[in-house]
């Protein structure tokens, strides 16, 4: 296998080869999914990076790779000796990638990318620079694909049906919802880009991608016509009879791109620009007038139904169980029997199989012992995997897929003798995590209005963690489901008003590099609360039911009414676990959501 610095040098041989002196891979495939399958993996192919967010740009002398703060640790190990520079986003310092090439980028010089894999947005953004600078854009090309010779196929893997016992509502009626929608908007035709989005609509789901049972697929609706561009491959009779019966006519996956410049001007297309990537977006003539908006169907599939809500709380209830039992066995048997940190993920996912209706995890778990807990996204692998010893602290960040929906949850487990610093770091995760999950606000305001409350407990104290709080959590979809989320600054397109029915999570953390890591996780639904002369009220209700670790805890760093906080969640926990555990397991629990 070739190294990075080599596959550097075969693009930039097609990069001179096509006119192009920067070239810019982001970590997207042709939908904007925040995590890829195979196939698309060209910015790990081409710098060795592997987290899941981050923009290569390769320049004719240098290479750069922007990525967030969860994944700094990781990158800066990841880049050693590959010639790519790290650039961290959001750090004084450090220029957007955008800035760096209104910079560095010279007189008439030319800015590649496969228009696929860019978002309309971000396109726009670099045909400015480029206009700037009296330069060009080529975003016709992928010039990784032209140097991978080993590249992945794209899946083609079979496609299933959600039953609406699970969605809580038929596809007709989602359809229908989104006609209304549009016609409000005054558009007839709307382009649908995100998988996401069509396989609520329709009731699907797929294995396109690992861990999320998405199919990669488009469509375009108009008021009596669907159109599904799919490989069909992956639909069996059953399923292309089911779309059959709700009008839906399929075509090939990438006929997209030459059916939407046949939209005439009488027409009005409604798109989301955050969504769609650039070479569809720019395919729809200009003459035609456009809705730029968020897609209805996003919006529709975050707020739960209430029929998803009771199944997504009885999934929450089975991995809460796995997770307990996972707890006890690993506190009773680390240092006895040899556990490593891919074991003892597999362990918890034994727990969650024996729960019942379980399918697969629901993301790529996160399991790190000790100093990798520092790292914020670290994912163990057969090279990093090291055992855990009777001391210090497991943090698992991990999911589960259950026919009733999807879990997103994070815990950090005492293994043995911590330090006091360790304790209060402990101490300090679970009030900032629980000062969120029991926030009381006014109905009108997004996740950044709230976000506060997770880091106060962390501001007070001159401290801060370098991710966002929580993020809405997907039916059997993207784990990380926008608009609902929990952040400290607004992000446009990635933000939305708090509204009942909404699943969040709630995840602060505290990361020391070279020493540990902790972080905790609770999903929150958004609740109404009373309403009276002073506004509509709202609430926040957890739905996972799994101790905070009390031999992290240490009560004397906590305030009264903290402690109360933390007393009343686990008098909770006990009260909805505890029937669904032998005799054993409910007194090793007890000990466990004591009083503190």
């Amino acid at each position: 296998m070739s190294s990075v610095p080599e596959r550097l040098k075969a693009l930039r041989s097609k990069m001179e080869e096509k006119g192009i002196d920067y070239y810019i891979v982001p970590t997207a495939d042709f939908h904007q999914d925040e995590y890829v399958g195979e196939h698309f993996k060209a910015r790990v192919f081409i710098t060795g990076f592997t987290g899941s967010a981050g923009t290569a740009m390769i320049g004719m002398d240098d290479a750069r790779l922007w990525t967030d703060g969860r994944y700094f640790i990781q990158a800066e190990k990841q880049l050693k000796d590959t010639t790519v520079q790290l650039m961290k986003m959001f750090e004084p310092g450090y220029p957007t990638l955008t800035e760096f090439l209104m910079d560095h980028l010279e007189e008439g010089q030319t800015v590649g990318f496969d228009g696929r894999v860019v978002s309309k947005d971000e396109g726009d953004a670099y045909a400015a620079v480029a206009e700037k600078k009296h330069g060009h854009i080529k975003y016709d090309i992928d010039l990784i694909d032209e140097i991978w010779k080993d590249r992945p196929a794209m899946s083609t893997k079979p496609a299933w049906l959600l039953p609406v016992k699970y969605a809580g509502k038929s596809a007709e009626e989602k359809i229908s919802d989104i006609r209304e929608k549009m016609a409000g908007a005054g558009a007839d035709i709307h382009v649908e880009t995100t998988p996401d989005d069509i396989c609520w609509t329709l009731n699907l789901r797929g294995d396109d991608i690992d861990y999320f049972p998405l199919m990669l697929s488009y469509a375009v609706i108009t008021p009596d016509e669907y159109h599904l561009y799919v490989d069909e491959v992956k639909l069996n009779d059953d399923l292309k009879n089911y779309l059959a019966d709700l009008g839906v006519t399929l075509h090939p996956y990438n006929d997209v791109y030459e059916d939407v410049k046949k939209i005439t001007e009488d027409h009005k297309v409604m798109i989301d620009p955050h969504k769609a990537n650039y070479a569809l977006y720019s395919n729809i003539s200009p003459e035609v007038s456009k809705v730029n908006c968020m897609c209805p169907e996003e919006m529709f599939k975050t707020v739960k139904n209430p029929v998803e809500i009771e199944n997504i709380k009885k999934a929450q209830v089975k991995d809460s169980v796995a997770h307990i039992r996972f707890m006890k066995w690993l506190k009773e048997n680390v240092g006895k029997t040899r556990i490593t940190e891919i074991s003892a993920s597999d362990k918890l996912d034994e727990f969650r199989k024996e729960m019942g209706n379980y399918i697969k995890p629901s993301f790529e778990p996160i399991s790190s012992y000790g100093e990798h807990a520092a790292i914020v996204h670290y994912a163990p692998t057969p090279e990093t995997d090291i055992e855990l010893k009777p001391e210090g602290m497991l943090l698992t960040d991990t999911g589960a897929g259950f026919w009733e929906g999807s879990t997103d949850i994070t815990r950090t487990y005492v293994l043995g003798p911590v330090t006091q610093k360790m304790k209060e770091d402990f101490t300090l995760v679970a009030i900032s995590n629980l000062s969120l999950g029991n926030a009381v606000f006014t109905y009108g305001i997004t996740g950044v209005a709230l976000d506060n409350h997770a880091r106060n407990p962390f501001w007070k104290r001159r401290l801060n963690f370098n991710h966002g709080t929580g993020h809405g959590v997907g039916y059997l979809l993207n784990i990380h489901e926008s608009p609902a989320s929990f952040r400290s600054r607004f992000v446009e397109g990635d933000t939305a008003i708090l509204e009942e029915g909404m699943i969040i999570t709630d995840e602060p953390g505290f990361y020391v590099e070279g020493s540990h890591g902790i972080r905790l996780e609770n999903e929150l639904l958004v609740c109404s609360d009373v309403t009276n002369e002073f506004g509509k009220f709202m609430h926040m209700e957890p739905i996972t039911w799994i101790p905070f670790d009390l031999d992290g805890i240490d009560p004397d760093f906590m305030s009264s009414e903290e402690r109360e906080m933390l007393n009343d969640y686990h008098k909770k926990v006990y009260e909805i676990t505890s029937p669904f555990l032998n005799e054993e397991e409910r007194q090793w629990l007890q000990h466990y959501t004591r009083e503190v």
